[in-house]
């Protein structure tokens, strides 16, 4: 039998898996068995649960009576750390198989009676809000312990992440790590991608195009949340990618109540027959924007880019066109300048390669903001596969992070230069009196000499120095007038005068 034909011995096999019951309690055992034994995914799986830091352990199938019932939790996870410890109740779900309402209530109840921390639920279900679990249960039960939710994808990504990004110190520790990533990779594993609209879809994308939806028609609230879940997915698929942490971005509001942006997705849906969120990427300009038309079958995926704060108008759409040398020549890109609603100029980016003046409608308009977009065909279809709404929204998200927002740097003013200044200061002109010189060399002096107009000629009141003066006022020339007290025999008061006089054109204090 040739090689090829051989199974590689895996520490976490796939084979041999027999129903729902046996998948989930192969995805348990290798998932707690891994968080134990490395260190890093260990600490990095319990952490946002509450856990401390400290020696874990964990158990499969731990029995409890609560009651007269003998209950059986798929798994317990204990942190221990000096005399405290904080422990977790685990409930899995496998394949297509949601939470069951009774089944957590009855977790909680066990918990609370072991004085236990949280009860932690694992399944391919993913909530349209982090943190918001999808098992409605009774909220008094939450008083005194946490319920968290977690997916398998999520589980993936953060494994990935860890091992390819993060890193694990130990070798062994890696490879275990490994093993676990690609049992949940295999599709026997029940670990499953978002891979389906719900039932509502079909109905609610048929009313769509018809133009016949109202927000109180059923399952508009359920396709609502499902595309929320799918955009939770994206990021997640992307940040695994990527080795970041990738998040939908969602206001105070919709944070606080769910309920809020599931309305907003309702309004949009039936008003414009669009759903739309937003992407945060760590280290990109700024966030990533996901339209779906359903009307007009389309995703667009766009960036608004601030534009440079100075130069002129084509100046700056260079600027951007610098950036996107990977981008297609069908991507959109609009203009937004100051004091004005919507944007002045919009172009495909081969029109504005050939000529930027084309953005540049008004160059005394002061652009302010940059929207690059890129379109493409939206699917219909209710699953995975060609032609599926999931995979259009996939495709275009990863297609314009690529070509575009990966390529994306934000704009920085250039650093101030230094000042030309003389190196060493002009010769002083020596028959000139230190007591008559006004001004010392300074930076504000040029080529012209100190004192000079801009064209070139000095003020009306300057220094003679054909012959030596005998005093302070001798042979000084201010405003046409000399001093000729001596030989007329003027009055004291008429040489105080000219004293005067020339002692304010020679701005030289007395």
């Amino acid at each position: 039998m040739a090689e090829e034909s051989w199974h590689e011995a895996r520490l976490i096999p796939t084979s041999g898996i027999n129903g729902a019951e046996e998948q989930e309690r192969r995805a348990t055992s290798a998932l707690l068995a891994v968080v134990s034994a490395v260190r890093e995914f260990g600490r990095g799986f319990v952490k946002p649960f509450g856990a401390p830091a400290g020696t874990l352990e964990c158990y499969i199938e731990v029995p409890f009576l609560l009651g007269e019932r003998r209950l059986y939790p798929d798994g317990l996870i204990r942190v221990t750390r000096g005399g405290r410890s904080w422990t977790a109740l685990v409930e899995v779900k496998t394949g297509p198989n949601e939470l069951a309402t009774e089944q957590l209530e009855n977790y909680l109840d066990i918990a609370r009676e072991q004085g236990y921390d949280a009860v932690i639920t694992i399944s391919n279900e993913i909530p349209a809000v982090a943190g918001q679990h999808p098992t409605k249960v009774d909220k008094r039960k939450l008083k005194k312990v946490d319920l968290h939710h977690v997916s398998w994808s999520q589980v993936l990504a953060e494994a990935v992440m860890q091992k390819e990004f993060r890193g694990v110190a130990d070798p062994d520790q890696a490879w275990i790590l490994g093993e676990l990533i690609r049992y949940l990779e295999h599709r026997k594993s029940g670990a499953l991608e978002f891979d389906d609209m719900g039932e509502a879809w079909v109905g609610v994308r048929d009313q769509v195009a018809a133009g016949t939806l109202r927000a109180s028609d059923k399952g508009i609230a359920e396709v609502a949340a499902r595309f929320d879940a799918l955009l939770r997915f994206t990021s997640l698929q992307l940040g695994r990618q990527l080795g970041t942490e990738v998040v939908p971005v969602l206001s105070r509001k919709e944070l606080a109540d769910p309920a809020a942006r599931v309305q907003t997705l309702t309004q949009s849906l039936c008003q414009t027959g669009t759903v739309s969120g937003t992407i945060r990427i760590p280290g990109t300009v700024a966030p990533l924007v996901v339209t779906a038309d359903l009307r007009a079958g389309k995703v667009t995926c766009h960036v608004d880019v601030e534009a440079p704060r100075e130069g002129k108008a084509t100046t700056r759409v260079n600027w951007l066109v610098r950036q996107l040398k990977n981008a297609p020549d069908g991507a959109r890109v609009e203009v937004f300048v100051a004091h004005a609603r919507g944007s002045s100029a919009a172009e495909l980016l081969s029109a504005v390669r050939e000529n930027p003046s084309t953005l540049a409608v008004d160059p005394s308009k002061d652009i302010r903001l940059f929207r690059v977009a890129t379109t493409g065909n939206l699917g219909t279809k209710r699953g995975r596969g060609r032609g599926s709404f999931i995979d259009s929204v996939l495709t275009g998200v990863d297609g314009f992070y690529g070509d575009i927002l990966g390529s994306l740097r934000a704009w920085s003013a250039a650093p101030p230069k230094l000042r030309p200044v003389h190196a060493e200061p002009p010769e002083v002109d020596d028959s000139v009196p230190a007591a008559l010189a006004s001004t010392d060399f300074s930076s504000q002096d040029g080529s012209q000499p100190a004192g000079a107009h801009k064209d070139g000629t000095t003020p009306n009141a300057t220094l003679v120095s054909d012959a030596a003066p005998t005093s302070a006022t001798e042979g000084v020339t201010f405003d046409g007038a000399v001093d000729t007290s001596d030989e007329s025999g003027g009055s004291d008061d008429q040489a105080d005068s000219a004293r005067g006089a020339a002692v304010v054109g020679s701005s030289t204090p007395g």
